[in-house]
């Protein structure tokens, strides 16, 4: 099988599919830059919010992050700082839906086309159901690592067309780690212009960063090689 052919018609067919991430990598961080400087001109913009303003406050971010508009971190980040401990629970939940939006959005955009391209082919449609399997970890360490992009991940995780509930909760537990160091952060910072230039996590949070992209990685790979080689047998078994 020559793969730039394959690569040619996997681009044709999926164009939409890959502009669509491409997008959710980009707008993030565009969006999140023209919001901090609004924030640093209306400093006061979130502080004191009440109980329904800040259901409203959770509403609105569940849907910003679902469309890729405001990412996670920046979230976390203003959130603590805005809203203390009290909102905590409430950005964790926020998290969870807008995976799910995010998931629905991905099969609203691609139609399952990725998979029906894929299917074509029995290595990687072999491939595909044992990562399908192995769900529920591959979605934790996907969410773990805070420099794997919270939208594109969504969109990326959505291809293996996974059970909503167990994406919903697989994404929670994930992003948990990450959620509550940088909520923390933004919780000690003195001011939104300096938790959002410059967040001081000091070198123990610099190591726990570290650390969890090192088993996001490292989980990542040993899972995709375990399943690639159950793949491979699993086909050649057929085909013998």
């Amino acid at each position: 099988m020559k793969v730039l052919p394959v690569l040619r018609t996997l681009i044709r067919e999926n164009a939409s599919t890959f502009v669509s991430m491409l997008l959710l990598v980009v707008v993030p961080v565009v969006v999140s830059s023209t919001l901090a400087v609004v924030l640093y001109n209306y400093q006061d913009l979130l502080a004191g919010l009440t109980w329904v303003e800040m259901l409203v406050y959770f509403a609105v971010i569940s849907v910003t992050m679902a469309l890729a508009l405001t990412p996670t971190t920046f979230v976390a980040l203003i959130s603590g700082f805005y809203l203390g401990w009290n909102g905590f629970a409430g950005i964790v939940v926020s998290y969870g839906i807008a995976a799910l939006g995010g998931y629905a959005l991905a099969q609203l955009i691609d139609h399952g086309k990725m998979m029906s391209f894929l299917n074509r082919f029995e290595k990687a449609r072999i491939l595909m159901q044992e990562l399908r399997h192995e769900s529920w970890v591959l979605i934790i360490l996907t969410r773990i690592s805070p420099v794997l992009p919270f939208a594109l991940m969504n969109f990326v995780l959505s291809l293996l067309q996974i059970e909503k509930k167990k994406f919903f909760i697989a994404s929670i537990v994930g992003m948990l780690p990450r959620t509550l160091f940088f909520f923390w952060v933004g919780t000690q910072a003195r001011d939104v212009v300096s938790v959002l230039q410059d967040p001081d996590s000091g070198t123990g949070g610099k190591l726990l960063m570290i650390a969890l992209v090192i088993i996001s990685i490292g989980g990542l790979y040993v899972l995709f090689d375990r399943a690639l080689k159950r793949a491979l047998r699993k086909a050649a078994e057929k085909n013998s």
